[in-house]
């Protein structure tokens, strides 16, 4: 997790003992292992909550999505072949004004 060698751990140690002195040293050692604790705890309870605001936004919005497409390809087949031969005629009437201005056609090849 630090990459911390023996060596460094070693050279820490010294430093902890020549500034806090002997007598400190078990007192600092247990403050030091309580704020990890509390920092660990902090940093899981954030987790989690994280977690589960996570959680709940994918189903709605799986939801929503799916919804929607449903909504969109839940029309009667009536209107869905309504829909093609308005869309093809007025790819006809496209075709038709592009030729009466003596433009090309994209159908035609160049």
């Amino acid at each position: 997790m630090l990459n911390i060698g023996a060596g460094e751990l070693i050279l820490i140690l010294v430093v902890v003992l020549i500034v806090f002195g002997p007598g400190k040293l078990p007192e600092v050692a247990k403050s030091m292992g309580k704020a990890m604790r509390e920092f660990r705890k902090a940093s899981s309870s954030l987790q989690r909550v994280w977690d589960d605001v996570t959680r709940e936004e994918t189903p709605a919005t799986n939801k929503t999505a799916y919804s929607s497409r449903t909504e969109t390809s839940s029309g009667s087949s009536e209107e869905k072949d309504r829909d093609d031969s308005v869309s093809e005629e007025s790819t006809a009437k496209q075709a038709e004004q592009a030729e009466q201005n003596g433009e090309e056609t994209q159908d035609q090849p160049v």
